[in-house]
């Protein structure tokens, strides 16, 4: 049922991966010089940003894909949750603050974009784009059309994009939040998300036909608890990274208090003459 040797090779998926790190190659290469004489070629950020486009084409070009489009719904979770999770956290974490610079320090689009990098507009990109498109008769239109649900994982991995900015933001003009206001978002992103859990997790019935219908790669493994395990993947993974995140904050927020205390003791042990 599944023909493992097929991979996805369409030209907008391989020409806009491609087309990407081509940008960043001649941007982080050649251009680096435009953009910041002295610095160096960011070599881990560099293999995060790759490692993201490499991730985001096994998520969707792969063989696995078959698996999420024709048979589980919890394969179809898991191949989302590889977009919104490490491939737009790998590709936040390996923009340079210079590489953005020229966007993020543009006068003419420092209003839009301080009204769109604020946590609040962030979370509600995030929480609304991930819901509305489980509703379904969209999440089942996706199924049937291939247009419609490369414009699902376009706008998937573009409100994750999101979600992870005010964590992750690489610009010194839209920095990321403070470290509680951090850990204060991560809580309402989780309470953002439960309606969506509770309504695929504890529905009475099969909500997209093409799983229902679907032949059995597991002999016993019915539609009905693969919407179960789906709707829990959807639940506990993102709780899992939120609280990762949350803990991750809540270190760094100690370890700059400790880093302040420290610089206070010493000034205060030895003070500046002014005379």
């Amino acid at each position: 049922m599944i023909d493992w040797r097929h991979w996805h090779n369409e030209p907008y998926l391989i020409g806009g991966l491609i087309l990407l790190g081509w940008l960043y190659a001649i941007f982080t290469g050649p251009l680096r010089a435009w953009l910041e004489p002295t610095a160096p070629y960011p070599r881990r950020q560099a293999i995060c940003f790759y490692s993201s486009l490499l991730l985001f084409y096994l998520a969707v070009g792969s063989p696995f894909d078959q698996i999420a489009e024709r048979f589980l719904l919890s394969a179809h979770m898991l191949q989302h949750q590889i977009m919104i999770y490490p491939c737009a956290v790998l590709f936040l974490i390996g923009l340079p603050e210079w590489l953005v610079r020229p966007v993020t320090a543009a006068p003419s689009l420092k209003t839009l974009l301080c009204f769109f990098t604020s946590p609040v507009i962030c979370a509600i990109i995030y929480t609304v784009t991930y819901s509305v498109w489980h509703a379904p008769t969209l999440y089942e239109l996706t199924l049937l059309n291939k247009n419609v649900h490369v414009i699902e994982h376009l706008m998937f991995f573009g409100a994750a994009l999101f979600y992870w900015w005010p964590v992750l933001s690489p610009s010194r003009e839209f920095p990321p939040i403070s470290y509680a206001g951090q850990m204060l978002y991560q809580l309402v992103i989780v309470i953002g998300m439960t309606p969506a859990f509770a309504y695929i997790t504890f529905s009475d019935r099969v909500l997209y036909p093409v799983y229902e219908y679907a032949p059995r790669l597991i002999p016993g493994f019915s539609p009905q608890e693969d919407q179960l395990l789906a709707g829990s993947m959807m639940k506990i993974i993102g709780m899992a990274v939120a609280l990762t995140s949350f803990g991750w904050s809540f270190y760094r927020w100690q370890a700059a208090d400790k880093r302040g205390g420290r610089l206070q003791a010493s000034n205060i042990e030895h003070p500046t003459s002014n005379d």
